[in-house]
């Protein structure tokens, strides 16, 4: 069964299950954006999704709003649970029958690289903010969508290439058995391989079904590589993590997040946690506009839930996307997805959670990396103070380069 859920947003303010269509005669006739986030709301990535994507995307709006006269925009909310035909099933009936205009989120790359072909197949906007495969920008890249938050070859290329350069130069992978897990590592690989190191091994597990990871641990121990290279994410990566900890495999290995973000490192707790490497593009106290952003949304999350990459990324994304719609016009972004990527990428990108950036030929969103490194337990002052910035990586080098991605729409 679907599970959907329905928002209704103008100049910011939510009114849920109830139109904003019924004043005047000229907001009746007023065009609507649709929205519809597509993401997990049961499943394993929940915290880095659900109502916290929902409350950033409202604060998107709200932001927005400041600037002059914002559209009027509709949110949808859906849970594709992980299940391809689920999520396509969904987005198609968005697209055909419900009026949406732009898919953004969906966090499962199976997924996302379905919902990219489809975007393009009825000229609409995908957002891609929640999937991590880097085939997005390269060669599925498309006219029809941008790939904006975090990447495979972001992910592999920061933490990869550091452990390598720290002593880290072999590794197992802990891989979950699908497209984002698949491309993570591979990516990660190439990274290590590239850097000097050696890869001994991997072990692949079922997708999303797998709690115990201890029969793949043991092989990861095993092979007497100095990193355990985690190509997963969500509760998959808290689980593991915590796991390692009861094998004892961090007294010998260094374990290296490839997708793990600060959620995840809060359910496992600094005792768990610390030494544990990892790359984001976002921290809620990188700076004063990240810490400013985090208080204006912290009210409308989920209790107890700070924002997380993802998180920003739908802002960010959804900010943008506004922005073009200002530039171009409502009518002309609702009439074409293609016109409305154009726009996106003509603008320069600016906003509290990832600073400057421009969306690159490719569709590839470009801001700053960074790589943090889990605080000790005694360094800790709060329940989300949990990283010690251990490098950065600069907008135009954090991602692959674009004549590297085999993206068709870059011309040689």
């Amino acid at each position: 069964m679907i599970s959907t859920r329905r928002g209704f947003v103008a100049a910011g303010a939510a009114l849920a299950g109830t139109s904003l269509l019924g004043g005047a005669t000229q907001a009746q006739a007023a065009p609507i954006l649709r929205l519809g986030i597509l993401g997990d709301l049961s499943g394993p990535y929940r915290d880095l999704s659900g109502s916290g994507t929902m409350a950033c995307v409202r604060q998107a709006i709200a932001d927005f709003a400041r600037s002059g006269t914002p559209p009027q925009v509709e949110v949808l909310h859906a849970d594709h649970q992980h299940k391809p035909d689920v999520g396509v099933s969904i987005a198609r009936e968005w697209y055909d029958r419900s009026g949406v205009d732009a898919i953004l989120e969906v966090n499962n790359s199976a997924i996302a690289l379905a919902v990219a072909d489809l975007a393009r197949e009825k000229d609409k906007v995908f957002l891609a903010t929640g999937p991590a495969t880097a085939d997005l920008y390269g060669p599925r890249c498309g006219p029809n969508h941008v790939h904006w938050t975090y990447d495979t070859w972001m992910l592999a290329h920061g933490a990869g290439t550091a452990a390598v350069q720290a002593g880290g130069d072999s590794w197992f992978f802990l891989t979950a058995d699908y497209a984002f897990g698949h491309a993570l590592q591979r990516d990660t690989a190439a990274a290590v391989e590239a850097a000097g190191g050696r890869v001994l091994g991997q072990a692949r597990y079922p997708f999303p079904q797998t709690t115990d990871y201890s029969s793949f641990l043991l092989q990861a121990q095993a092979s007497r590589a100095k990193v355990l290279g985690l190509a997963n994410a969500g509760t998959d990566t808290v689980n593991s993590v915590k796991q390692a900890r009861e094998f004892g495999l961090t007294q010998r290995m260094r374990l290296v997040g490839l997708l793990c973000l600060l959620g995840d490192v809060r359910a496992m707790g600094p005792e768990v946690a610390q030494g544990l490497m990892l790359t984001e593009p976002f921290y809620w106290d990188l700076n004063d506009r990240t810490r400013g952003f985090t208080q204006r949304v912290l009210p409308a999350m989920p209790t107890g839930l700070y924002p997380s990459t993802n998180h920003a990324g739908a802002y960010s994304a959804t900010l943008h996307y506004l922005k073009a719609a200002a530039a171009l016009g409502v009518p002309a972004i609702k009439a074409s997805g293609r016109a409305a990527i154009a726009q996106m990428k003509a603008l320069p990108t600016e906003d509290d959670c990832f600073g400057a950036g421009r969306v690159r030929e490719d569709g590839r969103k470009l801001h700053p990396t960074y790589l943090f490194e889990v605080k000790a337990p005694a360094d800790v002052k709060n329940d989300w103070d949990l990283y010690r910035l251990a490098g950065t990586i600069p907008a135009e080098q954090a991602m692959r380069p674009v004549a590297a991605g085999g993206c068709p729409l870059v011309k040689a």
